[in-house]
């Protein structure tokens, strides 16, 4: 068990007040189950009255936790779920999970890291802020800015995914939400955490790269407010518009796209299907993102996608009809979030067991899997490594 000393009485507090509010238990409940009152409890939670270990034995059960993972000096608790629940007061069931996802995918990362000595690179460019001005003009400046920043021309972009995670240094994370979930997006942010962000991997990859773009637009234009992307959402503040203003531009710069578009229909009168088709596949977007982008920038007539959408669409049937086998997309990431686990955190975990930093019942209980998928995961890992000789060491 974890040493009580290790850390001071206002960490504690912190750590408790923070497990009892991810349990969504009250203080006047908690203060009930260790028999005392309610100004006690406060003054443990501030860290004004040290808890006994008895107290927090019973408290860390009622939460649902171990002592452990309470108490474990490297252990991360962060305050993403009262923050994403002060800003959602009548939080449904949907928006509860992925924020909870979300959260135990950040701790349990940062953790890793912090017992491996892995230090996270951050690349983040100056929040810009929105308070004044057209929002519209606002994203689509800001959205050439970063490009210039981050030195990406105007052209399309490759791979918007790995952009976010290495030249920028943001924690993303793409896992599967219960099906019906209609959340597409999350992202937080916290000064000794950074910014992190959770995409629906049940979507399709266009869709995924439109939602990460969307959330890109959150952390440059108002990084210091946690948001929820919601699908069909009929209510846009001036920081959803932004973003998704800025979503837009970050994909489809209106230079580039205006000058792809003009190419692809040079001589033609009309509209295609196959034109659509061809312009989002470049571009990486679905066909709806490509068509109202298209309305958007004033290229085509307003009222082309509803047209498109009354009149059966444009189906993946027809993109494969028009571009073979290269209409289906590689989208590892499906797999990735098929497993309990993600590849990298598989391999910290391997590595901070295989130092004996952690042991099998903590990474059991850090990751949220049963003992018995970790050790099959460890053996397994453990093979691998064993079936290399010393001309696969890496240097350090």
């Amino acid at each position: 068990m974890a040493d009580l000393n290790d850390l001071t009485a206002q960490e504690i507090g912190r750590r408790l007040r923070l497990a009892r509010e991810y349990a969504k238990i009250r203080q006047d409940e908690a203060a009930k189950v260790i028999g005392m009152s309610r100004p006690t409890l406060v003054s443990i939670e501030k860290g004004d009255r040290r808890v006994r270990i008895q107290e927090i034995q019973v408290l860390a059960n009622h939460y649902g936790i171990s002592v452990n993972a309470l108490l474990r000096r490297e252990a991360v608790h962060t305050d993403l779920v009262p923050r994403f629940r002060r800003l959602r007061e009548t939080e449904e069931d949907h928006t509860g999970e992925a924020v909870k996802v979300l959260n135990d995918l950040v701790k349990a990362e940062v953790e890793l890291e912090n017992i491996l000595g892995i230090e996270r690179h951050k690349n983040y460019p100056p929040e810009r802020g929105i308070n004044t001005g057209d929002v519209i003009e606002l994203a689509e400046q800001h959205a050439q800015d970063l490009r210039d920043w981050l030195g990406l021309g105007s052209g399309p972009i490759t791979d918007i995914f790995t952009l976010m995670e290495l030249d920028l240094g943001i924690r993303l994370y793409q896992r599967r939400l219960s099906s019906g979930s209609k959340v597409a997006g999350l992202l937080t942010y916290d000064a000794s955490i950074g910014a992190c962000i959770l995409l629906n991997a049940n979507h399709p990859l266009e869709r995924r790269i439109q939602s990460a773009a969307h959330e890109l637009g959150h952390f440059i234009g108002t990084r210091q407010a946690p948001e929820v992307l919601e699908e069909n959402e009929k209510f846009l503040s001036r920081e959803e518009r932004y973003a998704q203003a800025f979503g837009r531009a970050f994909v489809t710069t209106r230079k580039s796209f205006e000058y792809a578009f003009r190419q692809l229909t040079a001589g033609s009168n009309t509209l295609t299907r196959r034109h659509v088709i061809l312009l989002a596949h470049q571009y990486h977007i679905s066909r709806e993102a490509c068509v109202r982008r298209l309305e958007e920038l004033g290229l085509v007539k307003k009222g082309i996608w509803a047209w498109f959408e009354a009149n059966g669409g444009i189906t993946n049937a027809q993109a494969r009809d028009v571009m073979g086998e290269a209409a289906v997309k590689s989208d590892p990431v499906k797999d990735d979030a098929d497993r309990p686990v993600s590849h990298r955190m598989e391999l910290m975990a391997y590595t901070a067991w295989k130092r004996e930093l952690m042991s099998e019942s903590q990474l059991a209980e850090l990751l949220n899997v049963r003992r018995l998928d970790l050790r099959v995961l460890l053996d397994q890992i453990g093979l691998e490594e064993r079936e290399a000789d010393d001309l696969f060491k890496l240097p350090r």
